[in-house]
């Protein structure tokens, strides 16, 4: 539905027929904090690999991601290049900022850090939205019952902050299932009902757009981590193979999901006849294990390099396999919402490296990751031949 965003006073993006809303430099700007959130992730992790930090990297990557992809649903809905939209970015980079530097602390000293300025950035943005959208357009009911959703679970967020130990743990986990919950639930407000997916007026190619960026931030940290890391060591022929192991399996990564994946959604979103759906499915949820098995990687690569011979332990094989298993899990999943079916190539591929499991023990951490790379070589080569042969065929 095309938007008449000419008057002075409105805010929201105009809507032409058949042309696809770019991505404006201004949402790349405030991408970059988030290049920093995910290395933080990444880090916290990797100084927290036990089952109780593995939970607390999932909060803060729900968080993350969260706060990353509602600001994208309104960058859909509203112009960037409007001054007050582009101010609401540079308010929302600034508390992003602050959110950021508290990950590594976000569980002992920071943890009040952390929630204000998540809920600071989740409510702020929500009532920006909903009070400078016009209250004759349909859109400003929905983002009311946004706000009024996101307000609900900011209770929660500083009452963790403000307390401690698995107290926090259990408010933080109380806060997300609000928050993801209500997608699903229409966000439900009494006595003005629920909206629908036909009612998020959402232009899919923009939202294909950002969240394949997304992917790159993601992928891009995962370099940033591999070269740091190589850089401050010594280097050795086992060295540059660990190396060449870690970035070809960001490649992999690349191949799979950008040579065939992207364009599909992006072309399947667009044409769709109720995108919101799609684009609250497929981009909303579902990237979600994409970047969390990019981000795991990511840390497993962090460990290759620094110990890639000897025998692998249960931290390098959990991050090392584990990893790549999320990522082609959610872009098998991506892939289906998009196209309909299952694709063999991922799932033999996911079925590959959980084989390859139970061998870490008795393998070197250069030899498991050489074989997890040389899995997604594979499955992103499969797909590759097999589609082009059939040339766009309705099954893999």
């Amino acid at each position: 539905m095309a938007k008449d965003s000419t008057s002075a006073g409105n805010l929201l993006r105009v809507r032409k027929p058949h042309e696809h809303s770019r991505v404006t430099y201004v949402e790349l700007f405030f991408d970059l904090v988030f290049v920093f959130a995910v290395t933080q992730v990444s880090h916290f992790l990797l100084a927290h690999f036990t089952p109780i930090g593995a939970l607390q990297t999932l909060i803060l990557m729900l968080a993350i991601w969260w706060v990353w992809v509602y600001t994208s649903w309104i960058t859909n809905w509203l112009d960037p290049e409007r001054t007050s939209v582009r101010v609401m970015l540079f308010t929302l980079m600034s508390a992003g900022l602050l959110l950021s530097t508290s990950i590594p602390h976000a569980f002992e000293s920071r943890g009040l850090a952390f929630a204000l300025a998540f809920v600071a950035m989740q409510v702020g943005r929500s009532a920006f939205a909903t009070f400078t959208t016009p209250k004759s357009d349909p859109l400003r009911l929905n983002l009311a019952r946004i706000l009024a959703w996101l307000s609900v679970s900011a209770v929660f967020w500083i009452a963790g902050g403000l307390l401690d130990g698995n107290i926090r743990i259990a408010l933080w986990l109380i806060a997300l299932a609000i928050e993801y919950a209500g997608p699903f639930a229409g966000f439900y407000v009494p006595r003005i009902g629920a909206s629908t997916t036909q009612d998020w007026s959402v232009e899919g190619g923009h939202m294909a757009e950002r969240c394949a960026l997304f992917i790159i931030i993601a992928l891009g940290e995962s370099i940033v981590v591999t070269g740091t890391t190589f850089a401050g060591i010594e280097w050795t022929i086992v060295g540059f193979a660990a190396v060449a192991s870690a970035l070809l399996g960001a490649i992999a990564m690349w191949w799979i999901y950008f040579h065939i994946g992207v364009h599909l959604g992006s072309e399947r979103i667009s044409q769709s006849s109720d995108p919101g759906r799609l684009a609250r499915l497929a981009y909303t949820y579902l990237h979600l294990p994409i970047v969390a098995g990019i981000v795991v990687t990511a840390v497993g690569d962090e460990m290759l390099l620094a110990h890639p011979s000897g025998h692998a332990d249960a931290k390098m094989i959990l991050a090392t396999v584990g990893g790549p298993v999320l990522f082609l899990i959610g872009v098998l999943l991506f892939k289906r919402a998009v196209r309909g079916h299952l694709q063999p190539s991922h799932m033999v591929g996911i079925a590959a490296l959980l084989a390859l499991a139970p061998l870490g023990p008795f393998v070197s951490p250069l030899a498991l990751s050489a074989a997890t790379t040389a899995t997604l070589l594979a499955v992103g080569y499969w797909e590759a031949v097999s589609l082009g042969a059939a040339s766009r065929s309705p099954v893999e």
